[in-house]
């Protein structure tokens, strides 16, 4: 057996690929990943790209694009030269390179619980001890002394939409920035608004802490062209650059290149408009399939933004059983268990609505809500209302 460093030991496959993969499957309704509807894609008319492009270019990315996701930020209330802006082989490189600037084994990482898997996976990966942060408006976010980096996805959080309140934004950057925490700040979700809801950036609060901002184009432009951006306090940016540069010493700039002609196209908010409208009405017809189907038997909030349901089960219900006995029937999603850092969370399922035509979705959540009340059997599920009246309140 070839000598393989320690940390292969918690090399992990990541469930999202695993079911992406049984998505596949002819026939699959799949409610697993977070695909974005082909329909979104961008339609950007393109002349022939310049043939400079062709050679390397700089670690940090290309001046035009790093240029224009300033000026965005700047609109956003947060302040942050193109200098400071580092554009990514996907938002997933970010996370990679936050952990590898922070985390040794043993590193106190605060998460939400839950929170996405995938950063989970990275940073238990590079051997950090992860602890729960608690969301509040007065109260620290953490329980016992600071972390050294608190991960958090605040604007329609992965897994389960949540939308922070303004006060709760303004608690952690004050405790990040007292307590000398690096905020890391995850906001691929904050276009995709279907309702009214605070969407500010948390690091644009931040008063001389150390943070880094995280953006995404694959859920507004195209998940193929992997490319993301992050933009960092002064401190952490030229760590984080060169860490980037020996990864992969720099984004495609091809990539980049779509990306700059994408922003400064002058039909893109008339392009983002529509996305939002056709997500805002697959999100409206998933929650009425929803209480259709799983009324009574399953509890969730109806998402102000992002992509996905977050649907609590009966306590006595089993999403791993569930899961199995779906895939035979052709139905796919993502146990909740993956999203928590306790081993005993209540169980859930995560549910995207963005891929699945209505009719599809239809078919996949009436199959969902006759294996539940079968696994259920002679012991009826509690009867609880969903919180369709309470739409975008958030959780």
């Amino acid at each position: 057996m070839a000598r393989l460093s320690a940390r292969t030991a918690d090399l992990q496959p990541s469930p999202i690929r695993e079911m992406l993969s049984v998505a596949q499957r002819p026939g699959m309704i799949s409610f697993a990943g977070g695909l974005p509807d082909p329909e979104s894609f961008a339609g950007v008319d393109l002349a022939p790209p310049p043939s400079a492009l062709l050679q390397y270019g700089p670690t940090e990315g290309e001046p035009e694009l790093r240029a224009r996701i300033a000026a965005e930020l700047a609109g956003l209330g947060l302040e942050c030269p193109p200098e400071r802006i580092l554009v990514l082989s996907g938002s997933q490189q970010g996370i990679d390179l936050a952990a590898k600037l922070v985390v040794d084994p043993g590193t106190a990482i605060a998460v939400e619980s839950p929170a996405y898997l995938a950063a989970l996976q990275v940073f238990r990966f590079f051997g950090a001890r992860l602890e729960v942060l608690w969301v509040s408006e007065a109260g620290p976010p953490w329980a016992g002394a600071p972390p050294a980096m608190a991960y958090v996805t605040p604007t329609f959080q992965n897994p389960t939409g949540r939308c922070w309140s303004a006060a709760e934004r303004r608690r952690l950057a004050e405790a990040c920035a007292a307590e000398r925490v690096i905020l890391f700040e995850d906001d691929p979700y904050r276009d995709l608004a279907y309702a009214p809801c605070e969407r500010g950036p948390i690091c644009a609060s931040m008063q001389g802490g150390s943070w880094i901002y995280q953006g995404s184009f694959s859920k507004t432009l195209a998940p193929g062209l992997r490319l993301g951006f992050l933009a960092a306090s002064a401190d952490l940016f030229p760590l984080l650059a060169r860490l980037k540069q020996a990864a992969d010493l720099h984004t495609s700039r091809l990539g980049q290149w779509m990306v700059a002609r994408h922003l400064a196209d002058p039909g893109r908010p008339a392009r983002l408009a529509r996305i939002v409208a056709r997500y805002r009405a697959k999100r409206d017809l998933f929650a009425e399939s929803l209480e259709r189907n799983l009324g009574g038997i399953a509890r969730w909030d109806i998402p102000k933004g992002g992509l996905f349901f977050w649907v609590e089960l009966d306590a006595q219900a089993s999403p791993s059983a569930l899961l199995e006995a779906a895939i035979q029937h052709g139905v796919i999603f993502t146990p909740g268990a993956h999203f928590f850092v306790e081993p005993d969370a209540a169980p859930a399922m995560r549910l995207n609505f963005s891929l699945a035509p209505p009719e599809a979705a239809e078919r996949g959540l009436a199959i969902l809500g006759e294996l539940l009340r079968r696994q259920a059997g002679p012991r009826a599920l509690k009867s609880s209302p969903s919180r369709r009246s309470r739409a975008g309140s958030g959780r």
